[in-house]
């Protein structure tokens, strides 16, 4: 028996290699061409533009519904408060008197007089909250601004110099 005919089909055959050959022949790979399914499958596709036609509808919706509810954009007017709001004129009180017809109008004075008193301190107050916020704001900015410089390390620190 000669090996090189098992290795390379070289030089004479064995006569049981050959029956052996020639009876599994018919098991021996034949090659094909690939078959590819020739149907399209649309589903996942269709399944997709569904979810994204979904999606859409739900934030037109959202957006709509959610404009509606805000309140109008104001624009916050800003006034120096360099002199205070004059007093309004104020009718002074009469005597009282124990008639029925003037003590209404007397509670009536008492309350505008009351209410201009409270707007003035009102507004002295709301200056005062103003200025606080703002201060807030300018103290929370330069802290971000801190906490960023010290979070971003600087690139050229970190390198060395070349040559």
């Amino acid at each position: 028996m000669n090996d090189d005919y098992l290795w390379d089909k070289t030089g004479q055959p064995d006569p049981e290699i050959q029956q052996l050959e020639e009876i599994l022949g018919s098991l021996r790979y034949q090659p094909k061409p690939l078959a590819l399914p020739r149907r399209r499958n649309y589903l996942p596709l269709l399944a997709i533009a569904a979810s994204l036609l979904l999606a859409i509808l739900a934030g037109g919706i959202w957006l709509r519904v959610r404009s509606r509810h805000e309140a109008p954009p104001q624009q916050a007017r800003v006034e120096a408060p360099a002199t205070p709001a004059p007093e309004p004129d104020v009718m002074p009180v009469l005597p009282e008197k124990k008639s029925a017809v003037n003590q209404p109008l007397q509670a009536s004075n008492r309350i505008y007089r009351r209410r201009s008193e409270s707007s003035v301190v009102d507004r002295e107050e709301a200056l005062m909250a103003k200025e606080q916020l703002m201060l807030a704001l300018r103290v929370t900015t330069q802290k971000l601004l801190l906490v960023r410089t010290k979070t971003q390390p600087n690139q050229i620190k970190n390198q060395h110099r070349v040559g």
